[in-house]
């Protein structure tokens, strides 16, 4: 098949190589034309995946009209704040036998939208079953290096979920399918605020209690907000839910962490920020569920306490005292 790759970060990248070895028509479109240009010819993405050969079949190019103007599947990898300026610039294109896969991570800060609402908002001429989510426990550094991945892809339309399962599926990357585009989603995003609070703990200097604390409560977080908007409590349990939760709180590849383990030494957000190559999404998304949870009036403490770390200043240590000594609370509830 043709597809295009919008996004030549290292899960951009590596998604693009993975899809030209299952013998697809694969072109890795890059923002800046001078990248494009450089990962052209020097058929490696040095900046975000080293060591990573391109196969003879995959193009780069910087032009996005020219990328996608062909191609039957879309991948959405772009920095999730981004896919709607990026998107937008397909408005005069037909969309119409066109296949969406975002596999970017977040909610849209400024209008709590998440990311098949952003795809859709931004091309009208869309339909659902046009549109599907690729998520789950996937490190680029991982894939890359053909370890063992698994994933979902969530589309309204089964029919769609298949097909990319089938497109997607390689001996070393299992892809499974779902319907609930809403939880897939919700849970694919409220993970990297729980990955931020879990590096917290890290700088802080606390163990693997915490830890598990973190997962586990953030998995209880994530399956209420999932349940005022309508999502599957079953999807939670899931590659998307629970299997991303726990690699992206332990992993030493996740940027999130790595953001909230340096908050946790007492560091200041925008100095982090600016001093790393690649976007933590949960930092952006963090201010997103907030929104989301209080117009659903959802009890989210964690994200709450992640919040005010981030954005107000909160000493780590007495965030976690003021988390541990609220109310006792029913398991359950």
């Amino acid at each position: 098949m043709k597809i295009t790759v919008l996004g030549a970060g290292s899960w951009g990248t590596t998604l693009a190589i993975l899809l030209s070895e299952n013998q697809h028509d694969v072109t890795l479109w890059a923002h800046r034309p001078e990248f494009a240009k450089q990962l052209q010819e020097e058929r490696e993405n040095k900046r975000y995946l080293k060591c990573i050969a391109f196969p003879e079949n995959l193009r780069v190019l910087g032009d996005i009209l020219e990328a996608v103007v062909r191609s039957e599947i879309v991948v959405v990898a772009t920095p999730s704040q981004a896919v709607r300026e990026t998107l937008t610039q397909l408005n005069g294109l037909d969309h119409a036998q066109r296949i969406f896969v975002i596999v970017s991570k977040g909610i849209e800060v400024k209008t709590g939208m998440r990311m098949s609402e952003v795809v859709r908002d931004s091309l009208p001429s869309v339909h659902l079953e046009q549109v599907a989510i690729l998520y789950g426990p996937s490190h680029a550094e991982e894939l890359s290096r053909k370890q063992p991945t698994t994933v979902v892809v969530a589309s309204h339309d089964l029919k769609t979920s298949r097909k990319i399962q089938e497109v997607f599926t390689a001996p070393m990357f299992r892809v499974y399918v779902n319907t609930d585009v809403v939880g897939v989603e919700l849970a694919g995003s409220v993970k990297n605020i729980m990955a931020i609070a879990a590096g917290i703990a890290d700088g802080v200097g606390f163990g693997d209690n915490a830890k598990a604390a973190i997962i586990t409560r953030g998995l209880a977080e994530m399956s209420r907000l999932g349940a005022q908007y309508g999502a599957n409590p079953l999807t939670f349990s899931g590659l998307a839910g629970i299997g991303d939760l726990v690699v992206t709180c332990a992993s030493r590849h996740s940027r999130n962490r790595y953001v909230g383990e340096q908050i946790g030494k007492g560091r200041k957000l925008q100095e982090i920020i600016d001093e790393m190559v690649m976007i933590a999404e949960g930092v952006s998304t963090t201010k997103a569920v907030m929104d989301l949870a209080k117009k659903a009036d959802v009890e989210m403490p964690l994200t709450e306490a992640v919040y005010k770390m981030l954005y107000e200043g909160k000493d780590a240590r007495t965030a976690v005292y003021e988390l541990m000594t609220r109310e006792p609370k029913h398991e359950l509830m």
